[in-house]
């Protein structure tokens, strides 16, 4: 099967959050996007189905309370069907919800069970990952998601640019009344977000595109 054709998701709130009445969150999709079309895994599956000209088969995947508790949690007992899915394109963009790593032995810890994380679910099989860094910055995170893809000969992505920019956030789209769902990626964000994925995807390893056109 061509590269693209089996694509997992592994993110938290902004890869897919459902209905949360508690902080005024409805949708079932990433958040803080304001449609589930409009959410960075929508837009990428739509630039991979365009360049490809077959849309993929997906499978989107929450990972937070790996995030929450990395040390303790059972990567291999919880991601049985992640494992099963057999993707042969990963989307690794999780990190924001890692508590702050105040030593260097906890961002190493944080490594390593990233690294296990993906080469679990990349097998034995050829299996592209890309891994972004966190949408929120954090230096200590983001190198070890840098070190984690490394080791499984992925490609990163850096996304931290996009948080410099008041217009990729929720917050100045639309009027939210919670916070924490606010500075969330809006719109503008999680197209951004989409493309600078997108990119690496169709950088000289990834998809040819027919004509080698940008497909946005």
């Amino acid at each position: 099967e061509p590269e693209g054709s089996r694509v997992l998701f592994l993110g938290n709130s902004i890869t897919l959050h459902g209905p949360a009445e508690n902080i005024g969150w409805s949708g079932n999709w990433g958040m803080a996007a304001s449609t589930a079309e409009k959410d960075y895994v929508h837009l990428l599956l739509d630039a991979v189905a365009k360049s490809s000209g077959r849309k993929p088969e997906s499978k989107v995947v929450n990972l937070a309370d790996f995030e929450r508790g990395f040390e303790h949690y059972d990567i291999a007992a919880n991601l049985k069907a992640e494992v099963a899915f057999q993707a042969d394109t990963v989307i690794l963009a999780i990190g924001e919800n890692v508590p702050d790593l105040k030593t260097d032995g906890a961002r190493m810890k944080l490594r390593d069970r990233l690294s296990r994380l993906l080469k679990l679910v990349q097998g034995d099989r050829l299996c592209t990952i890309y891994v972004r860094s966190c949408f929120w910055p954090n230096a200590a995170k983001d190198s070890a998601l840098k070190e984690a893809c490394a080791t499984v000969g992925g490609v990163f992505v850096d996304i931290s640019a996009l948080s410099k920019d008041e217009r990729n956030y929720a917050r100045s789209e639309r009027k939210i009344a919670h916070g924490g769902v606010a500075a969330h990626p809006g719109d503008r964000g999680m197209r951004a977000i989409a493309e600078m994925i997108f990119a690496a995807i169709k950088a000289p390893a990834g998809l040819r595109l027919a004509g080698g056109g940008n497909s946005w």
